[in-house]
């Protein structure tokens, strides 16, 4: 795959719609060029230190999620700022945030703070419901669910007793 270049003399918004449309090409090569060996990039599951961690990063979940689509649902930016509400989506087919293939669709909402400096990244802290993650791999019951109302009954049992016991 040939390496898609950056664009240059572009908004720091504009630099970071062309990261996710190669994001969905799932070329992170072609992204690196985006990160330093200083960028931080703060995942769910882990913080990555530099470019190199930061693409083999992107080449796991590629890997995990074969059909991996990211769309951005809104986008803001103010100064070096860029901020991004975006939904994923695609299949659970490898290990992915420390879970074991499952098989099972994903629809994933999130949020990036990115900021930009000369064209490059410096950090980015990505937040994703992850509550939502677990409920469609089958790791938490659905909302609403006999197993969730169960679930939610035993904790808060459990925490009815725990706040007697201080009391006494």
């Amino acid at each position: 795959m040939a390496i898609a270049t950056a664009p240059t003399d572009v908004s720091n918004a504009d630099l970071i719609r062309w990261a996710f449309e190669i994001l969905n090409r799932h070329d992170a090569t072609s992204l690196g060029q985006l990160y330093t060996t200083e960028t931080v990039e703060r995942f769910p599951d882990r913080t990555c230190h530099g470019g190199d961690e930061i693409v083999a990063y992107f080449e796991d979940v590629f890997a995990a999620v074969p059909d991996w689509n990211i769309q951005i649902v809104g986008l803001a930016e103010q100064g070096e700022n860029v901020f991004v509400q975006w939904h994923m989506t695609g299949t659970h087919s490898g290990p992915l945030l420390g879970v074991a293939p499952t098989g099972k669709a994903l629809a994933i909402d999130g949020i990036d703070h990115f900021v930009v400096r000369d064209g490059k990244v410096v950090s980015n802290f990505v937040v994703v419901d992850q509550l939502q993650y677990a409920r469609q791999i089958g790791m938490m019951p659905l909302d609403g669910s006999a197993a969730d109302r169960a679930m939610k009954g035993v904790f808060n049992a459990r925490t009815k007793l725990s706040q007697r016991l201080k009391r006494s």
